[in-house]
């Protein structure tokens, strides 16, 4: 009898996502946990990162909250999850590569996509799509030509057993 090949593989936007997604649990925030997978025309991944405080700043020495003077909150100190794959990648050029994201990229995000050379977003949400920074994300990424897709899942879940 021939052995067969499994059919039941992760498809590509699968794997991807649950990389860009599984990312995101290395998040310490306790409101948003974002992740990032940049890959390559290849398919190899070159970039994962996850939003978090910069190397070298204290987890337990910044404010995690959002609410408050804006000194007093996590916004002007977080690094996103986009930046820190593109700061992350393995590959020289990302020209041509496509980013996958648990969250759609802010404007200041998509400002480095552009200039990184990535070519494509794949998002799974867009939770702030009617608020300025994601609205003019949008108008960025369409005036640059690179293209976004909501994330469709072929899966409704992915079990990953560690023992």
């Amino acid at each position: 009898m021939k052995t067969r090949k499994r059919e039941d593989v992760l498809s590509w936007d699968d794997y991807f996502m649950a990389v860009a997604i599984l990312s995101a649990q290395r998040s310490k925030d306790p409101h948003t946990q974002v992740g990032a997978c940049i890959v390559n025309p290849e398919k190899k991944i070159v970039g994962i990162g996850y939003n978090g405080f910069p190397w070298g700043c204290s987890d337990d020495k910044l404010p995690w909250g959002r609410e408050g003077g804006f000194l007093d909150t996590k916004y002007p100190y977080v690094c996103h999850a986009e930046l820190n794959a593109i700061m992350n990648k393995s590959a020289a050029d990302l020209r041509g590569c496509t980013l996958y994201a648990s969250f759609f990229p802010c404007n200041e995000c998509a400002k480095l996509i552009i200039q990184a050379g990535i070519t494509e977003v794949v998002y799974l949400s867009d939770t702030y799509h009617d608020k300025p920074a994601w609205v003019a994300s949008r108008r960025l990424f369409s005036l640059a030509k690179v293209k976004t897709r909501k994330y469709k899942a072929q899966r409704k879940s992915i079990t990953i057993a560690l023992q």
